[in-house]
């Protein structure tokens, strides 16, 4: 079974599903289960990972060649390091994502290579600003997802992006379920980016005490924070705050990002409570949907059930709409 879309057949994928690109989590084995459940499968390159990383992760995402996969890359870090963009352009992906600052210098040499190009969006003008760009993709990011975002919710940022762009959207941000991706290809988006939803899954390459404290959070246990980059003096845009799981932590320097930049002691604290795995003070990244998240389940099973659920629910919804019965 597998819901066909423009989106799949560029893809080549069975399902309108492609995986979050999330730095130090969605590395090679994440990618190749989502993938091998129907969606595409990404990798997450986050801005202190070294080159090597992207070829020995897209070698096991792609099962050495065998399947789809894509990469993600951040747009505000590339200038400092190349070679990341070199290494995605050998790795040859599906797909390439350049978020969080502008594509346009990326896009012809990735369109050069025979590779699709995205990027996440968290405003209309971005938005458009990546369509003249030349993407093949448009991401519309909302609030509600994991991870360095914007402060626009999902729902409306969709209508918006996709009543302004003409080339496809796919939505992003509180999609972690069959009827949340049944919603948002019914309001017109091309697929769905799902983040939140594989966090606890056992191809992670987050630990298991990471993968816990997923498990336990509710969807009220998110705040969107910049703590967490000050604290590791990290260059983020400072547009684009982080959604996490709250803790001991953000509650203390929450709101005094001044402060926390000048006190070198939290920044040690937290180096070591990531290396401990303390994430009382360490960070997970995680979205709103946090809290439709309640097992640990194998990323393919996890695709293959948002896909094939949703494709009931549309037809079945369709059926009620329009009074139409089935067949006996």
């Amino acid at each position: 079974m597998g819901m066909h879309t423009p989106l799949t057949a560029r893809l080549g994928v069975a399902m309108p599903i492609i995986g979050a690109p999330m730095a130090g989590v969605a590395h090679g084995a994440l990618a190749r289960a989502v993938t091998e459940g129907g969606g595409l499968g990404m990798i997450g390159v986050g801005s202190t990972d070294r080159a090597e990383l992207v070829a020995r992760e897209a070698s096991l995402a792609s099962d050495s060649g065998r399947l789809p996969f894509g990469i993600g890359l951040m747009a505000w870090a590339l200038d400092d390091c190349p070679e990341l963009l070199e290494r995605t352009l050998e790795a040859r992906p599906t797909l390439v994502s350049v978020s969080f600052g502008s594509p346009r210098p990326y896009v012809e040499a990735l369109h050069d290579a025979g590779i699709m190009v995205a990027s996440q969006v968290q405003d209309v003008a971005s938005a458009v600003a990546a369509a003249e760009a030349g993407l093949d993709l448009v991401v519309a990011q909302g609030t509600d997802a994991g991870g360095h975002t914007g402060t626009v919710g999902s729902l409306p940022l969709l209508q918006l992006v996709l009543d302004t762009v003409d080339v496809p959207v796919v939505a992003a941000g509180g999609i972690a379920t069959a009827r949340g991706l049944a919603a948002v290809l019914a309001a017109g988006a091309a697929g769905a980016w799902v983040g939140t939803c594989l966090l606890a899954c056992p191809e992670a390459a987050s630990t298991a005490e990471a993968r816990a404290k997923v498990l336990a959070a509710a969807e009220t246990d998110t705040v969107l924070t910049r703590v967490f980059d000050v604290a590791q003096g990290i260059g983020w845009p400072e547009e684009f705050a982080g959604r996490a799981l709250r803790n001991r932590f953000t509650d203390t320097w929450h709101g005094r990002e001044a402060a926390l930049a000048a006190d070198t002691a939290a920044g040690r604290q937290l180096a070591e409570a990531r290396k401990a795995g303390d994430y009382e003070t360490a960070y997970v990244y995680a979205g709103q949907a946090v809290g439709l998240v309640r097992r640990s389940r194998p990323a393919a099973e996890v695709v293959r059930s948002l896909g094939e659920d949703a494709e009931c629910l549309l037809r079945d919804r369709l059926e009620e709409l329009l009074g139409v019965a089935r067949p006996d």
